[in-house]
This record gives C-alpha cells, structure tokens and sequence, in this order.
C-alpha cells in the first residue's frame, strides 16, 4: 500500500511538471500564432505532448511497480531457499561428523 501511494506521489509530481511547461509553452504559442499566422497547430502539438507524455508516465509506473512487487517475491523465495539449503547442509555436516566417530570408535585389528 506504501509503494502504491509513493508511486503516485511521483506521477502527480511528474504530471504537474509536464503541465506546468506545457501551459509555459501555450503562454509562449500566443504571440507566435499571431506573428506566424499558424494557427492552431503550436498549441494542439503542445496539448498533444503533454498528453502523450503524461500517458507514457502514468503507464510506465504501473509497469515498475509490478516488476518490483515480482523481484520482491523472487527474493523472498530465494532466502526461503537459502534457509532450507542451510539446514540440508548442516544436517549432513553432523551425519558425516557421526559417523567418523564411530569409525574412531571401532576397534582396529593390528595384526
């Protein structure tokens, strides 16, 4: 629930800045329409960016936030099997530790 809401935190901080250059850039289109005589297509190319760009973030936090919820679970899994690969190797430590005791232990022959 944190990582959702701090993911959010930055898309409205990457949308706010996104909008606030592009409503800079309609300020700017202004005078430039009317020196240029272009029309409409400043401003809509500027609306049409900011549009597009503000997608592009909104989509791509999306798609970090479900990897990283993914490599979490992947690391996760790997110290559970760390954990049990641990335990497999310290119980086969004391096995073998066993049983060169009783091979100690045993009587030789010195014939």
């Amino acid at each position: 629930m944190i990582r959702q809401t701090q993911g959010a935190g930055f898309k409205l901080a990457a949308t706010a800045i996104i909008w606030g250059f592009a409503t800079g850039m309609l300020g700017i289109c202004i005078p430039l329409v009317s020196m240029t005589d272009s029309g409409v297509i400043l401003p809509l190319a500027v609306i049409i960016g900011a549009s597009f760009t503000t997608t592009v973030v909104w989509l791509s936090f999306n798609r970090v936030s479900r990897n990283t919820v993914e490599l979490s679970n992947n690391v996760e899994s790997l110290k559970e099997q760390e954990a049990t690969l641990e335990t497999i190797d310290n119980n086969e430590k004391e096995k073998f530790d066993d049983q060169n005791r009783i091979k100690l232990l045993e009587p030789r022959d010195n014939s």
